[in-house]
């Protein structure tokens, strides 16, 4: 059904905004995007030092697919725009006791790695596991994903009572993998998935044990000539199709009557008029300062609490440390405390999970020869303004987490580091302003929100619709790429409903 096009402005040019600005415009719409950075791409960010070149933001990609239909969909070619490799293995795990265990999607290989520390009845179990990680997986694509639901109504409407009964609600993530897997390294290999979205294994519901699934059955990848590439690739398409971009033009308030939003008001005072307005803008912080919404709205919102956020070190090295992989993982010895202190106490742990990236094995420009490029990551509260972290203990966290690699394999790393470059939740805040500083949107939840994130549109404004890593189907690269997607749908089917018969 045709429907008439309209003039829509995207407040914000991280994936979740562009994705909505290309999918609105392949249908055909008006669109200009204003991002207040200057550049696109959101926390998909790039520094480039002394030789160096680090992502800054998201560094796995996975679920090409959904990438891919924002090319098929504009009638172009996703492999003109952004090409892939995949990596192998895809991750390299850590412990304390120096056991060493890779993750590939071969089949054989992975076997291979599961007898190395429990035989014939962990490869059983470990498949079993995935299995089951199969079919939540499946449930959750064709439904929450495809068909881009939103609430508890949405969920009984999109699913029949049988599926919902085969969903993993009834245990924790961690659950689910106790459950099945009776080894401690896989136990804390496959609770750690639950980095995608940076929440709990002990509170996210059984059925986010789907995520091992992105990497086992659709491959684990690297944008050839670093990740950056992928905004590249994404700012062109938008600029192909016609969509107007702005950089360094920040939204700072957004005009509206009654139940409609008018426009945006730029800090520049410049007023743009509009007929939608989709915020890429995280849903808490746009309700509360860009629309200065009261209290009581706000307190409707409790539920979607931000998830964690993260230490951010990018560390150029003058020596290779060749006994990382790509993607690398450095256990906690006590990874349920490390939960536990992070998502309950509120508290920086001790002694963290964390997530290494060293893309120079995929990718030696990264930086100079007979270097190394290091990003590490370890998860840590969202800010918290009534007890706010200070500086000194950002700063001896750091210092523990150097400590940790050292001591798991990286001799004197600290004396080998040339270029350092950390960041911390008040950065992240700052430049992205992300609800207190969250990485991966917001929490997921069994209690709190059933893992649901914000709705994507509106309930107060009929114009008005969300995107990014607050909105469902949430945080994560593939996700708020397929919630671009789900948005311009949205609209779509609202624009045929409302349309005089």
């Amino acid at each position: 059904m045709n429907v008439p096009k309209q003039s829509i402005i995207v407040i914000g040019a991280g994936l979740g905004g562009l994705s909505a600005a290309i999918s609105l415009a392949t249908l055909g719409h008006r669109v200009e995007i204003h991002e207040k950075n200057e550049k696109v791409g959101g926390k998909l960010n790039l520094l480039q030092r002394q030789g160096y070149s680090f992502d800054m933001g998201p560094s796995i990609f996975t679920l090409p697919h959904y990438f891919r239909r924002l090319w098929d969909n504009a009638g172009k070619k996703m492999e003109d725009y952004v090409q892939l490799q995949a990596v192998t293995p895809h991750w390299r795990n850590f412990f304390e006791d120096g056991k060493v265990i890779d993750l590939y999607m071969d089949p054989e290989k992975m076997k291979a790695e599961v007898r190395k520390v429990g035989g014939e009845r962990l490869v059983k179990q470990v498949f079993d596991f995935l299995s089951y990680a199969a079919k939540q997986y499946d449930l959750i694509a064709n439904g929450y994903f495809e068909k881009g639901l939103d609430t508890v109504s949405d969920f009984n409407a999109g699913y029949s009572l049988a599926e919902l009964l085969r969903m993993d609600y009834w245990h924790s993530m961690h659950g689910g993998v106790a459950k099945r897997i009776k080894n401690r390294y896989f136990i804390d290999i496959f609770d750690y998935f639950i980095k995608y979205v940076g929440s709990s294994a002990y509170h996210s519901p059984g059925f986010m044990n789907l995520m091992p699934i992105i990497q086992f059955r659709y491959d684990l990848w690297y944008v050839r000539g670093g990740m950056y590439n992928l905004a590249r690739g994404l700012e062109r398409l938008a600029k192909d199709l016609g969509v107007e971009l702005h950089v360094r033009s920040e939204v700072k308030t957004l005009q509206q009557s009654g139940k409609k939003v008018l426009g945006v008001v730029l800090a520049d005072n410049t007023i743009r008029q509009a007929d939608i307005v989709v915020s890429n803008m995280e849903v808490i912080p746009a309700y509360r300062d860009l629309l200065k919404e009261p209290h009581a709205f706000l307190k409707k919102l409790d539920k979607f609490e931000p998830a964690c956020s993260g230490l951010v070190l990018h560390l150029g090295t003058d020596r290779p440390y060749p006994q990382l992989g790509h993607h690398n993982f450095f256990y906690s010895r006590d990874q349920k405390h490390h939960f536990h202190t992070v998502f309950v106490n509120k508290e920086i742990p001790p002694d963290p999970t964390l997530y290494v990236v060293a893309p120079s094995r995929t990718d030696p420009a990264v930086c100079p020869a007979g270097c190394d490029n290091i990003k590490i990551l370890p998860h840590i509260p969202h800010l918290n303004p009534e007890h706010p972290t200070a500086d000194a203990d950002y700063q001896a966290l750091r210092d523990r987490v150097l400590e940790k690699m050292e001591r798991m394999g990286l001799k004197d790393l600290r004396k080998h580091i040339v270029v350092e470059d950390m960041w911390t939740p008040y950065d992240i805040q700052r430049n992205y302003y992300s609800n207190a500083g969250s990485i991966y949107g917001v929490v997921s939840d069994r209690w709190k929100n059933f893992a649901l994130k914000a709705p994507k549109r509106s309930p107060k404004y009929a114009n008005l619709y969300f995107t990014g890593g607050s909105v469902n189907p949430g945080g994560g690269m593939p996700m708020v790429i397929l919630c671009g997607q789900n948005v311009a749908k949205a609209v779509q089917a609202d624009l045929e409903r409302l349309r005089p018969a």
